[in-house]
């Protein structure tokens, strides 16, 4: 994908199939990752456990898009979180790519107050996640649902994971090689897909999203 313009410089790394990282939220450097495998999460096949899909489906959280995306990305980023990893340099990216529209938060409110949520990087038919986090049982999950719902609508191809987890697995993550995520990749990148406007489905709606395309 060399010599092709993106509105945000560090686009590039992505669609080469890298993405940045730093060994831990205090570190003042990032690095590169290139990782032999990689975690996908499946747009068509996502195994939603049924007592999430009640949750879902119960509203139990008010689902904003991008209204909050500075505070997601600082509850992310919190030091005192375990194996946390967003350092400086990186929030000032992320906060440089929301700008630019190629970021988003998908968040859960309850009462008026942001309890958990997820945000990642768009890039024509691929997006990234990049960290979730949760204030309350079952929070981010519920914004993760949320967001799969969007990008089946919006026409994506790749929801990249980075890593497994055994969270992710449990919903149907697969771990591919690094030459299959490659080929997923660019054919994502073929793909001219929308994120979509702040506008919100209902959980019901989403959950017929999800399935309808299982």
């Amino acid at each position: 994908m060399t010599g092709q313009a993106y509105v945000h410089p560090v686009l590039e790394i992505y669609a080469r199939g890298l993405f940045p990282m730093a060994r831990s939220a205090r570190s003042r450097s990032v690095y590169l990752v290139d990782p032999e495998s990689r975690g996908v999460l499946p747009l068509k096949g996502l195994q939603l456990p049924r007592r999430l899909q009640r949750t879902v489906r119960q509203d139990r959280f008010d689902i904003r898009i991008n209204s909050a995306f500075e505070s997601v990305l600082t509850a992310c980023a919190d030091p005192a979180r375990p194996g946390g990893w967003i350092n400086p340099p990186l929030r000032r990216m992320y906060q440089g790519l929301h700008a630019a529209g190629a970021a988003h938060s998908v968040e859960a409110w309850r009462d008026s107050r942001l309890v958990g949520g997820v945000f990642g990087v768009s890039l024509k038919g691929a997006f990234f996640g990049e960290s979730m986090f949760s204030a309350e049982t079952d929070a981010s999950k519920v914004a993760l649902a949320h967001l799969v719902a969007r990008l089946i609508l919006g026409g994506f191809h790749l929801l990249d994971a980075q890593f497994m987890t055994d969270h992710l697995s449990r919903l149907g993550a697969q771990e591919i090689p690094r030459s299959v995520y490659l080929d997923r990749l660019a054919a994502a990148l073929e793909v001219e897909a929308v994120f979509g406007p702040p506008t919100v489905l209902s959980g019901a709606a989403a959950l017929q999203v999800i399935n309808q395309a299982s």
